[in-house]
């Protein structure tokens, strides 16, 4: 059986390292993207158990693809993370997505929070 397909869009090349790690240790296959329009472009042709978002991108920000995400019936049963360092800004998305939290993130919480989401064998 192949790993479920986690998508990681943030910006940030150190983080976006951290977080794809973490997705592969929890055993998910990772895909990296760290901009805004290349993740609107790729959207449509994945099927995400997990997404990581980061908020602030370059060219299209992480909320419009939240709502592009939201809008596609294909990620009903996608688990979506938003990632911020704005505190404010995360308390206004607790509602629309799955999971938010607020940078910085380490590793073993990363990790762990995947490995609950990954779904049985």
């Amino acid at each position: 059986m192949s790993s479920p397909y986690a998508l990681v869009i943030e910006d940030d090349p150190d983080l976006s390292d951290i977080f794809s790690e973490a997705l592969g240790v929890a055993g998910f296959e990772v895909e990296v993207i760290r901009d805004g329009q290349v993740a609107l472009q790729r959207l449509p042709s994945v099927e995400a158990v997990v997404i990581v978002l980061d908020i602030h991108l370059p060219n299209v920000s992480g909320d419009i693809l939240l709502e592009h995400i939201q809008a596609d019936e294909r990620f009903a049963n996608t688990r979506v993370i938003v990632t911020t360092a704005d505190t404010v800004i995360a308390e206004m998305l607790r509602d629309k997505a799955d999971i938010v939290l607020v940078k910085p993130i380490s590793f073993g919480q990363l990790r762990d929070l995947a490995s609950r989401l990954r779904p049985a064998d």
